[in-house]
């Protein structure tokens, strides 16, 4: 389970999944300018919705600018992509302890 990405990208841009690779991107991957990463499940955090434990995936990202962190978030989220749909998701704090 690997995933290619660009050395020069950011986000899921021009990110591609191992087994989806056609021949024409692999050409592509094989020229350079791309990592390679296993696949790393998200962690999950169980959360309170109306009362019920409820499991939500969760996405942490460090935001940072000139080589300093600015900012540590959280991301909630049930499914296969981070969203602000999903009940008891949504962003959330991070401590520092």
């Amino acid at each position: 389970d690997m995933f290619f990405k660009p050395l020069s990208g950011h986000g899921s841009k021009a990110v591609y999944r191992g087994d989806k690779v056609t021949k024409g991107v692999w050409a592509e991957i094989a020229r350079g300018g791309y990592v390679a990463q296993s696949f790393a499940a998200p962690g999950q955090r169980m959360i309170e919705i109306d009362g019920a434990p409820a499991p939500r995936k969760m996405d942490v990202r460090l935001y940072t600018y000139d080589g300093q962190m600015l900012l540590a978030a959280a991301r909630l989220y049930q499914g296969q992509t981070t969203n602000f749909r999903t009940p008891g998701g949504g962003f959330a704090p991070v401590l520092a302890v």
